[in-house]
């Protein structure tokens, strides 16, 4: 039946077919039981507002739910026979509008598809797009292994291996596209294919950062590696010590043979006429106290230290959640040089830009620091590259996440996070330390990030479209999230 059914559908689009949004879900709600959730459901209420920020939230004209590949295998010809546009979310993290909701069209929310095959023999695991990263080593936990996956629990799966995905384990491994075996994939005409090393491959790289361009994926085999118990957690540090840290952070990068078991993460946090302090996070992948890759930041005095052994996963669950409603951010990617880093310190001390955050309700921003190995980028070309167009030099992944409250503010908060960044990355650009690629799991919406990518990454990422997207359904009728850029088809 569903054969029949997609072939009636493309017969239907190959004579001109089209249907309203409205007549789009009804035909979905027919053909597959208990899948499709108009505006007036409870159902519907519940899941239209599942997201990270409220700047993210859409009213699409239904959600629809599938259970089973199959459901999408069915679902897909159909919005596509009838040129309707729809919107994919997994977790619905990424507050880049659109990127995982629609006003008038379809949502896909993958949040069934939460099926977890754990092969130790293999070393493996394969997870639905539906699950969230605290749910998938939650269950790994109990065979005491790990993936490079989500650094924040609540993180959905389907999203951040297309974007790249940053991991604690990524100075050892690569990122988390870097580490998928397999991607499950949905294609515009229904057909679902497997692709990997051997089967698909130019799609397999090209969904290593390749977003949702390509097709909907709804399981994802990834390597695991016997990582459980570490030494960890967050230090939390006035705001009087910043540049002192600051310091400390660009010293750690600068050191030769950086030790790829530890990791850190910065986040500066001021929120109104507040400065709360700076969050380091850090972690050694390896049960042992004190690690000595960790002595530069030793004799910075703290106001709560959580370090101690425990679980990767426990560690991760202290990552605080943000409880502002609208959040955005802006990401660049630098050499990190000290003359860089004052002048960051200087915009996270003394903007007057601060001024017009602070001076809206809960107005709140942090400036967020990524120490980048070149390991990171070599292990990823050890395992095949990946579409990112990443150099293999050190660098730092840095972003400023802004909060508030209110939507009349959003120009004004996002106008001042501009400002912040765009100062930063002149300065990179004059002195040398700019680099082109931009992180997407963390970027603004008005970045064309695969662009960034470089000439030769998006010339191959637009060979792989003609030949599985060629009607460029993923294109028009997915509209949000970041595309592939215009003029090269």
């Amino acid at each position: 039946m569903p054969r029949l059914y997609r072939i009636l559908q493309y017969t239907l689009a190959a004579a001109g077919a089209m249907a309203t949004p409205v007549q789009t879900c009804h035909k979905l709600g027919a053909a597959i039981d208990n899948s499709t959730f108009l505006r007036d459901s409870d159902v519907y209420t519940a899941l239209v507002h599942n997201h990270w920020s409220q700047i993210a939230w859409k009213r699409p004209t239904c959600i629809f739910l599938p259970s089973t590949a199959q459901d999408l295998q069915v679902a897909v010809p159909m919005l596509t026979a009838a040129k309707t546009r729809f919107a994919i979310r997994s977790g619905g993290h990424m507050p880049a509008e659109g990127a995982a909701s629609i006003d008038n069209g379809v949502l896909v929310d993958l949040s069934k598809l939460t099926d977890l095959r754990y092969d130790g023999d293999a070393s493996h695991v394969s997870v639905g797009s539906g699950l969230r990263w605290g749910e998938v080593y939650s269950q790994l936990d109990e065979h005491q292994v790990t993936v490079v996956g989500g650094r924040v629990l609540d993180v959905g799966v389907g999203g951040l291996p297309l974007g790249g995905g940053l991991s604690y384990l990524s100075d050892l491994y690569g990122l988390a596209c870097d580490n998928v075996v397999n991607f499950e994939v949905i294609l515009a005409d229904g057909s679902l294919i497997n692709a990997n090393f051997t089967s698909h491959p130019d799609l397999f790289w090209a969904l290593k950062g390749g977003a949702n361009n390509f097709g909907i994926v709804t399981t994802y085999t990834l390597k695991t590696y016997p990582i459980y118990q570490v030494w960890g957690g967050s230090r939390i540090i006035a705001w009087e010590h910043a540049e002192t840290l600051i310091d400390a952070i660009q010293q750690y990068q600068s050191l030769p043979n950086k030790d790829l078991y530890a990791n850190i993460n910065l986040n500066a946090a001021a929120i109104n006429t507040t400065d709360v302090g700076l969050i380091l996070q850090m972690v050694y992948l390896k049960p042992e106290e004190y690690p000595v890759a960790f002595n530069l930041f030793s004799e910075i005095p703290t106001l709560l230290d959580t370090t101690g052994l425990k679980t990767l996963s426990a560690m991760m669950g202290e990552f605080p959640t943000p409880t502002l409603p609208r959040i955005d951010h802006w990401v660049l990617t630098v050499k990190p040089t000290k003359s860089l880093y004052d002048v960051i310190k200087e915009q996270m001390l003394r903007s007057p830009h601060l001024d017009d955050i602070r001076s809206v309700t809960a107005g709140s921003v942090s400036f967020s620091f990524q120490p980048i190995s070149s390991s990171l980028v070599e292990a990823g070309q050890q395992n095949g590259g990946n579409a990112l167009g990443l150099e293999a030099v050190n660098q730092t992944w840095f972003h400023i996440d802004s909060a508030w409250w209110w939507p009349e503010d959003d120009d004004k908060v996002l106008g001042a996070s501009r400002a912040m960044m765009d100062v930063i990355e002149e300065t990179a650009k004059e002195e040398g330390s700019y680099l082109s690629y931009l992180f997407m799991n963390d970027a603004n919406r008005r970045q064309e990030v695969i662009a960034h990518y470089g000439e030769e990454s998006t010339r191959k990422l637009h060979q792989v479209q003609r030949r599985y997207d060629p009607s460029r359904v993923f294109q028009k009728l997915v509209p949000g999230g970041f595309k592939l850029p215009r003029g090269r088809n």
